[in-house]
């Protein structure tokens, strides 16, 4: 069936297809198969014309939910188990039942597909890659596999849902919590980056196992970080890292935290940071609008070791007593003070204007370098 033969009825694909070419056969290595039961529960028994009557799901919306999810496409090969007949009709089900629209529930897949996807390349990359070293001579790795998968399997899999209902508790809170419905969607947030300065120049002087260590110290030090003073980390992107806020005094405390910390580190390059705080529009755990495009440009344009910010998050500092309006107004409320015996403000930051310049598709902005506020010392 081609792609034209689905496109009949008019329904439109979220992402380009092509005519599929059905090669992309599952394996018939014995350990891999056996692993594949382990880890899955079930034999294989379905081709996916099986696996979708079964369910009682079309085949169209059976293929766009395993594309959604990251799944090859098998042709008519006998690889599908009841694990994958269930999940077809838990997410038709959801459909039917008016929970989910059909766009929704491809997008709920797509997005699983994807973060799960990172997530277990990154653990047998880093994780069982490591642990199934053979432990005496003449086992081979192949040996060790099969009886650690069965070991970690069910605690990997509860530890996953734990983290997951956590985050889910974590994220729908924040939402119940908008001022309206617009706000659930677009909502107002500081956006910063978080780049290291000079990348490129380093990728050609370490060795690769030297510059995935840097990677990995970076990542986690950032992660770290975001997560200890109350924001969200976005997505890491190699030597940048994409975080974001729910009020500008958190997302000013990260941006400096990030790079005290990263300074005392001779062996990572200087920080930049940039952010900037308005309406942003998040879809799948990503955020974007014109709010983030700052934040970036900002970032091009910070020197080392040094935050910039846009004005609204200049303002919505000042507004919320974190930050003076200028130093000018400090000066005045100190002076005010010790003039009538009380107690000056005390402001966590300090914000100094920088020179306005052109930035393409955004116009003219006027940049203001973050800083912590040095408190005073009483004469």
């Amino acid at each position: 069936m081609t792609v034209d033969d689905h496109n009949e009825g008019g329904a439109e694909y979220p992402t380009p297809h092509h005519v599929v070419d059905h090669t992309a056969e599952p394996t018939d290595n014995p350990l891999a198969i056996r692993l594949e039961q382990l880890i899955l529960g079930a034999e294989r028994r379905y081709t996916p014309f099986q696996a979708a009557r079964t369910a009682g799901v079309s085949m169209d919306l059976a293929s766009r939910f395993w594309r959604a999810m990251g799944f090859a496409d098998i042709g008519q090969a006998k690889a599908l188990t009841e694990a994958d007949v269930l999940a077809l009709r838990r997410l038709a089900g959801l459909v039917e039942a008016g929970l989910l629209s059909e766009p929704m529930a491809v997008q709920v897949a797509r997005s699983t597909g994807q973060t799960t996807a990172r997530l277990a390349e990154w653990q047998i990359d880093s994780f069982l890659e490591g642990l199934t070293e053979p432990p005496e001579p003449g086992m081979t790795r192949t040996e060790v596999t099969y009886p650690l998968v069965e070991l970690l399997l069910p605690e990997l899999q509860e530890f996953l849902v734990y983290v997951w209902r956590r985050q889910l508790a974590a994220a729908t809170g924040r939402v119940v919590q908008a001022g309206d419905d617009e706000e659930m969607v677009d909502r107002r947030l500081a956006v910063g980056f978080a780049d290291l300065v000079g990348f490129t120049r380093l990728t050609r002087r370490l060795e690769e196992e030297e510059l995935g260590e840097l990677v990995e110290t970076f990542e986690t030090t950032c992660a770290d970080l975001v997560a200890a003073h109350g924001g969200r980390l976005i997505k890491t992107l190699g030597d940048e890292v994409l975080f974001a806020a729910d009020d500008a005094g958190t997302a000013a405390e990260i941006s400096l935290r990030l790079i005290e910390t990263l300074k005392q580190d001779d062996m990572m390059p200087a920080l930049r940071v940039g952010i900037a705080f308005g309406t942003v529009t998040t879809r799948m755990g990503d955020v974007f609008g014109t709010t983030v495009n700052l934040a970036s440009r900002l970032t091009s344009i910070a020197p080392k070791n040094t935050v910039l910010v846009d004005g609204d998050f200049a303002e919505e500092l000042s507004r919320t007593g974190e930050a003076p309006a200028s130093e000018a107004q400090a000066a005045e409320e100190a002076a005010r003070a010790e003039k009538e015996g009380t107690t000056a403000p005390v402001y966590r930051f300090a914000l100094q204007p920088m020179w306005q310049r052109p930035v393409r598709g955004l116009g003219v902005i006027e940049p203001w370098m973050l800083s912590r506020r040095e408190p005073k010392i009483p004469r």
